[in-house]
């Protein structure tokens, strides 16, 4: 939802006429500025644009045009002018008219189908610079998709090709000649349109603005499909382009299933990818996100040179769970952090390692480049909460806002509380809980800011929910940490923020030579370490394995996750038998 609702734009308009269809084309922004041609789809028309063109329009000169058949356009009869390469005419005559350079064309549902056809057909980059395509694929290359699966089929590509002829059934109906139209004249009211979106989007229904036409351009839409869907799924053809093509994957989406996006690759050159946990309808549901990402796509292309977020969203073949993705760890300079760092890196994210040692943190960056990975190295004592915050700032101007945020940093406390220190005690609180809360706070108000979703990662502990004497401290801010990160997961859930809290048992790490036990002589503190130590190195659990379930916690948005036996067992028996537990913390271990 916007804070404010739009109103009407000062669009200046215009007429192109081609092969004796006349056009309503509009225009805002400054006419000298780059052009930026935005193309609506079904049952759209430029007002699709109300709240996404002003912000482009900062920046360039921003024209939009109602697509023939929709608003004030020509709607010629019959099905055979609305072919595919009819549309992509249209598309090149409005861009010869509004600009003497090549244009970027940013296109949604139907507008980014007729786009495609445009991009992949001969002369095409005269007339367009980039293309951005939302909730829209090329027919040809959807076609090929769903035949290649179905006639070579695995479980999961059958799987997919399946799911996307249901999310496709309703293009069937749209074939019929009477049904559709009877449908769409009797319910194509705007107010039930809005109702609609509310429902699927989540939009505000005073958001979404609609033409007068509305009714009118639910059945003339219709020929788009009667005159396409057919011939270009039963007999593709499938084309490649060497025009620049960012494509947005909604996740969300009701009418299209993210893996036909799988293959693009194979045909467009110089191709990138932005993955969302958003709907079809992006224009409506989240058009500042649309406009920041088409606007630094189209800057990039205008300089030649991608910056950070653009660079990380080009598509190169390389695989991996969290391919294109940013992820920031702290403590990653060893132990559970560095193995995190390792991992996502070979899962495709480029990730920022922060830790207080930088020469640790550079020694991790350099492992992940050894692996052919991305990865920057920063200092970052996360008990300083000024710095932390100066560091989220930092790496979203430097690197983007992150996808993934690993609070991993921690120091553990031994010993009887009554022992322990009020620097001991500020000391822990500082690391382990406020660490933890201003890294999910800064990096979270970004993540809400941008739009886009995320992950948040905490690292808790077995401690958290398993009392046990000589680490009630430790155990404390670990609590701290489980319950902050459920309650933080119920807040940012309508974000698409998934936050999971992790909670290792006995993995034997560098903390166990860096655990303080309170009340002892440096002399005892040694001989403690050197105990501990061994105990841990006995357990033989180590930190890749912990690192394994943070992906997993991130892929399938976990929210607790015990990660060793112990923790699992430790996790049920204070869920269910917790006087147990308490009789069982009296047993000294440490």
């Amino acid at each position: 939802m916007n804070a404010a609702h739009p109103t009407a734009l000062a669009w200046r308009e215009r007429s192109v006429v081609r092969d004796g269809v006349r056009l309503a084309v509009f225009d805002i922004g400054d006419p000298t500025a780059t052009t930026v041609v935005l193309v609506h789809g079904w049952p759209d028309t430029h007002h699709l644009w109300t709240q996404v063109a002003p912000i482009l329009a900062e920046s360039f000169h921003v024209v939009a045009y109602d697509t023939r058949g929709y608003g004030s356009s020509d709607a010629p009869d019959g099905d055979a002018a609305y072919t595919l390469p009819e549309l992509a005419l249209d598309l090149f005559a409005v861009a010869r008219a509004v600009s003497e350079r090549p244009v970027h064309v940013v296109a949604h549902d139907w507008g980014s189908v007729q786009t495609w056809e445009a991009v992949c057909t001969a002369g095409a980059d005269d007339h367009i610079a980039s293309f951005t395509s939302v909730s829209g694929p090329s027919l040809d290359q959807l076609g090929r998709w769903s035949r290649d699966r179905l006639t070579h089929p695995t479980p999961g590509s059958l799987r997919n090709a399946l799911s996307q002829m249901a999310s496709s059934a309703y293009t069937v109906l749209f074939q019929l000649p009477v049904v559709p139209k009877v449908f769409f004249a009797a319910v194509g009211h705007p107010a039930v349109w809005r109702r609609f979106l509310q429902a699927v989007e989540g939009t505000d229904p005073a958001d979404i603005v609609v033409g007068p036409t509305l009714r009118r351009d639910f059945v003339s839409g219709l020929r788009y499909y009667r005159a396409n869907i057919r011939p270009r799924l039963f007999h593709p053809n499938p084309r490649p382009t060497d025009i620049p093509v960012f494509e947005i994957v909604n996740h969300r989406d009701i009418a299209l299933r993210a893996a036909i996006f799988d293959d693009t690759g194979r045909y467009a050159a110089r191709l990138w990818r932005r993955d969302l946990p958003t709907g079809h309808w992006l224009p409506y549901a989240r058009p500042q996100l649309l406009a920041q990402l088409a606007r630094d796509f189209i800057e990039s292309r205008v300089a030649e040179h991608d910056s950070p977020t653009i660079a990380r969203a080009r598509v190169t073949g390389r695989r991996g769970a969290l391919v294109r993705t940013l992820t920031v760890i702290t403590g990653g300079g060893s132990g559970i952090g560095r193995e995190t760092a390792l991992l996502f890196a070979d899962q495709g994210s480029e990730v920022v390692v922060a830790d207080i040692d930088l020469a640790a943190a550079e020694k991790t960056a350099a492992e992940v480049a050894r692996r052919r990975g991305r990865a920057h190295a920063y200092a970052l004592d996360v008990a300083d909460t000024e710095a932390l915050t100066a560091f989220a700032e930092t790496v979203a101007a430097r690197h983007g806002i992150a996808d993934i945020v690993v609070n991993n940093a921690g120091i553990g406390l031994a010993g009887a509380l009554l022992d322990a220190t009020d620097t001991q005690l500020r000391r822990l609180v500082d690391i382990n809980l406020m660490g933890v809360a201003t890294g999910s706070r800064v990096f979270g108000r970004q993540m809400v800011a941008r739009g886009a979703g995320g992950h948040i990662v905490n690292l808790a502990s077995q401690a958290a929910y398993m009392p046990q004497r000589g680490l009630g401290a430790y155990a404390a801010t670990k609590a701290a940490v489980l319950m902050l990160s459920e309650s933080l997961g119920a807040e940012l859930a309508e974000h698409r923020i998934g936050v999971s809290a992790i909670c290792p048992g006995v993995v034997h790490t560098n903390i166990t030579r860096t655990t303080e036990f309170a009340g002892r002589s440096a002399e005892e503190q040694e001989r403690q370490r050197d105990r501990m130590d061994g105990l841990y190195r006995r357990r033989g659990f180590t930190p890749d394995r912990v690192a394994t379930q943070i992906l997993a916690a991130v892929t399938e948005n976990r929210a607790v996750v015990p990660v060793t036996v112990e923790s699992a067992v430790s996790y049920r028996l204070y869920r269910f038998f917790p006087g147990l537990t308490r009789r069982m913390a009296r047993m000294k271990i440490l």
